[in-house]
């Protein structure tokens, strides 16, 4: 297929009601009416944004997370059966790519979206949720928080080519990104 004959995916602005079916926007302005703990003061403010769950027997895992993949094309998607995934940029912007999954584990392409990811903000991405990552240009230091077992699991799964038990990649009908420049 010619790229020029690609599906498009246009990129949209985050927003909590838009990232809902995939998740949690992190990077919410402070609210004192609900209740989660929060506090502020003129010297700093805090306030919970989100409870990670890495599901059963879990350990929370925070890696460190180089981004350089700038293609405008999509043609796969991974999914993380145990646990959320959590993605916040430190150095520059990313494009998030979600999708929600069918009943039968598979990526719902009528659920496919794009999201620009501001440096600073975030999201939490549900488990079972599809997603790549891509940058605008250069490369995007992030931080990411997920579950132990889940990143060995897809280490060994990416170097060894072993089966990988708690995710999956999956092709997908490649889609082309509008707006990654």
């Amino acid at each position: 297929m010619p790229t020029n004959s690609y599906p498009s995916l246009t990129i949209q602005q985050l927003s909590a009601e838009a990232f809902n079916p995939y998740g949690w926007m992190l990077g919410k302005p402070l609210k004192k009416d609900g209740d989660a703990p929060a506090y502020t003061s003129p010297a700093s403010d805090f306030w919970r944004e989100h409870l990670f769950d890495t599901g059963a027997i879990g350990e929370t895992e925070v890696l460190w997370v180089k981004y350089r993949n700038a293609d405008e094309t999509v043609a796969s998607l991974e999914a993380h059966w145990l646990t959320q995934q959590a993605i916040v940029p430190l150095t520059a912007p990313v494009i998030q790519i979600v999708a929600t999954s069918t009943e039968g584990g598979q990526p719902d392409m009528e659920s496919l979206r794009a999201f620009w990811v501001p440096q600073g903000e975030g999201v939490c991405m549900r488990p079972h949720c599809w997603h790549a990552t891509r940058v605008p240009h250069g490369e995007s230091t992030s931080l990411m928080l997920t579950r132990r077992s889940t990143t060995y699991d897809l280490v060994v799964h990416l170097e060894t080519g072993a089966p990988a038990c708690e995710s999956a990649i999956k092709p997908i009908l490649t889609h082309k990104l509008v707006g990654l420049k």
